[in-house]
């Protein structure tokens, strides 16, 4: 493979891809309204906005990764990916910071302030005599029924465990890639992204479990709603995350990086660090704490 040499910081010639990921965005919101009002047709505008998504990461990474391929990206390029990638991951470390925030203030604050703690005795004797502040709580509306909260054993502690090997064997990987060694390196990696959609497997039988015999739903008061916009929102990044590593486990397979350039299995391997991170941080605060 062959990179630049030159001095010159390569700078990407007019794309149409921004402007059709951007209709394929609006089409997805637009899908995703009618859907939630009931509209017939909202599912099948929503599928099309997704669709042209896929379509627009298709075209656009591929034309990233031919350009890659053809080393006309020199440090300077490379040192501006890095940059945006700290950026992109502090983002999402902001995303999750405010989640995380949603939940302890519900748990220390507002719940205890509906149950009558510090001066809001009124706010208890007036509005909800019969709430008790405790966690978990779907109340004081005791909104969506009666229900029993998702223990850590044995599907979470399970996922955990999963994800923690799936943070040693991109770490093996990521030692392989820089060592030259290409076969422990496609092998550490297929492991890792058949571990990530292993968990999300896992993840759903457990939403399953939630609904089906737990009583546990988004409608669950205050602790459905952080349950499934916590674990549900980490989902999401975990599958985004193993379709990244799938798709850098296939360009491996083709030969793609050498052991001095590739940022773009680096890339991969932060995000899913970070991912990692996010669920041990979940599974004490959520299922534990």
């Amino acid at each position: 493979m062959a990179h630049a040499s030159n001095d010159s910081y390569y700078i990407p010639h007019g794309s149409h891809w921004p402007l059709v990921g951007s209709v394929g965005l609006f089409t997805m919101l637009a899908g995703a309204a009618n859907w939630l009002n009931g509209s017939s047709i909202g599912i099948y505008i929503l599928a099309i906005g997704a669709l042209t998504i896929i379509y627009m990461i298709f075209g656009w990474f591929g034309t990233v990764i031919r350009e890659s391929e053809a080393g006309i990206y020199n440090d300077d390029v490379d040192s501006s990916f890095r940059m945006g990638m700290m950026w992109f991951i502090f983002s999402e470390v902001m995303f999750f910071a405010v989640f995380f925030g949603v939940l302890f203030y519900a748990r220390t604050i507002s719940i205890p302030w509906l149950g009558g703690d510090s001066n809001n005795f009124f706010t208890n004797t007036l509005l909800w005599e019969n709430f008790t502040a405790e966690w978990p709580t779907n109340g004081p509306g005791n909104m969506g029924g009666e229900f029993e909260p998702m223990p850590p054993w044995p599907l979470p502690t399970i996922n955990t465990i999963i994800l923690l090997t799936s943070g040693a064997t991109i770490t093996a990987a990521h030692h392989a890639i820089q060592s030259g060694h290409r076969r422990l390196l496609t092998t550490f990696l297929g492991l890792t992204w058949l571990l990530g959609f292993i968990f999300m497997a896992c993840q759903a039988y457990e939403y399953y479990e939630a609904y089906a015999h737990l009583n546990l739903t988004l409608s669950s008061g205050m602790y459905g709603a952080t349950f499934f916009m916590l674990t549900g929102f980490h989902g999401l990044h975990v599958t985004i995350g193993a379709i990244i590593l799938l798709v850098i486990w296939l360009r491996c397979l083709r030969g793609h990086f050498t052991p001095e350039h590739h940022f773009g299995f680096e890339a991969a391997a932060w995000y899913w660090h970070f991912v990692d991170v996010v669920w041990l941080a979940l599974y004490i605060f959520v299922y534990w704490v």
